[in-house]
C-alpha cells in the first residue's frame, strides 16, 4: 500500500477531509509539526523578509570579524 500525504491549506478542507476518510472507514493518523511553532514563523518571517528586499549584505571579510 502506499502512504499519502495531504496539507490541507484551511480548517473547513480539513474537517471535510478526516469526514470522507472516515465515511470510507480509511484510517488516519494525525502528526503535530515536530518544530516549534516560534521557529517556524521566525523562519517564514525571514523568507518573506528576503522576498520583500530586506536584507543587509554582509561582506565574507566582515563575517569572520
Amino acid at each position: 500500500m502506499e502512504t499519502l500525504i495531504v496539507r490541507p491549506d484551511n480548517n473547513e478542507k480539513l474537517i471535510a477531509l478526516k469526514a470522507v476518510l472516515k465515511a470510507m472507514k480509511i484510517d488516519f493518523e494525525k502528526t503535530e509539526s515536530p518544530y516549534n511553532p516560534e521557529f517556524v514563523a521566525k523562519i517564514k518571517q525571514g523568507d518573506e523578509d528576503v522576498k520583500a528586499g530586506r536584507t543587509t549584505k554582509v561582506s565574507l571579510d566582515d563575517i569572520w570579524k
